[in-house]
């Protein structure tokens, strides 16, 4: 019995011990959805003026530019740009945006096109490593904490891929997956479909490229009767990248918060959970202890009744 009892404070130390860990962790996690969420807010009127500005040129002026225009020509080559974090303890925010991924490469590839595939995170990096499947780059860091330099390097490697033939390793059109921030329960995993941009309609573009940022009919009415100098071909094309590289830090920063969301939720049910156990092992222990002083007054008692006899 004795030994039953050890083992049970033990396991009871060490369930506390990572009760505090899953504590701090929530913490921690919880302090900087804060600023992950601001980041995103503050980065939304950028990105939303710049979508105002391209879709007001594509809209009211006919103008063809590669990256904004959509061909007749059949794809033959996608890019996948996957967001997952850099650490674990986030419960299923990685495993769902690989599971998304792969739902998109096996459709891509049913319908007859060649797959690359760009990562973020080394939870993105691992998965595709131990499968010995290829990528063309990975980066990693900062997946929970992005910067700007982050997604003006991605633009890079991304439109030098766009801007190559097919027949030297380029591609006719990139996807990225990502988690949209909606709430501090609910992240939802998204493809969006990043070049070519068909402008078709301002409203419904700002608002897939600007998360929760719905742009206002009649501004964007009143935008599109400006003026452009020197021409709007020039505009647009200076616009272009910088457009490109808002959107993607637009996704980092929502993937960012959805990360931290994550694991808040995920180390809050895992201390949760080390509560239970702790009181399940002291009940246990509580009951090994009282078997254990039962025991030893059933042998004092029948000790005392042998000498009794005797």
């Amino acid at each position: 019995m004795g030994a039953q009892i050890r083992v049970y404070r033990q396991k009871i130390n060490s369930t506390s011990s990572m009760k505090k860990i899953f504590k701090a962790m929530e913490m921690i996690a919880t302090s900087r959805i804060n600023k992950a969420r601001k980041s995103a807010d503050a980065a939304s009127p950028y990105a939303a003026a710049l979508t105002k500005a391209v879709t007001a040129i594509a809209t009211q002026h006919p103008i063809q530019h590669p990256l904004l225009t959509d061909t007749s020509v059949k794809h033959r080559r996608s890019a996948i740009l996957v967001m997952t974090s850099d650490r674990g303890l986030a419960g299923s925010y990685s495993s769902s945006v690989l599971k998304k991924a792969e739902g998109l490469i096996e459709k891509l590839r049913s319908e007859g096109r060649e797959v690359q595939l760009y990562l973020v995170g080394r939870k993105a990096k691992s998965y595709f490593e131990f499968r010995e499947r290829p990528y063309e780059r990975a980066w990693e860091g900062n997946t929970d904490n992005p910067n700007v330099e982050m997604a003006v390097e991605m633009r890079e490697a991304l439109l030098d891929a766009y801007s190559r033939p097919f027949e030297e390793g380029g591609v006719d059109e990139l996807h990225i997956v990502y988690t949209e921030f909606l709430s501090m329960v609910t992240q939802e995993t998204k493809i969006l479909r990043l070049l070519p941009i068909a402008v078709k309609e301002a409203r419904r573009m700002g608002e897939e490229i600007v998360p929760g940022v719905r742009l206002d009919e009649e501004q964007f009415e009143q935008d599109a009767m400006f003026e452009f100098e020197p021409s709007p071909q020039e505009v647009l094309d200076a616009l272009m990248p910088r457009y490109v590289a808002s959107r993607l830090y637009a996704c980092l920063l929502q993937a960012a918060a959805s990360e931290l969301a994550s694991r808040q939720r995920a180390m809050k049910s895992a201390g949760d959970n080390a509560d239970e156990l702790v009181k399940k092992y002291t009940r246990l222990m509580n009951n090994a202890r009282q078997a254990e002083i039962t025991n030893e007054i059933s042998e004092i008692v029948g000790g005392a009744d042998a000498l009794a006899a005797s």
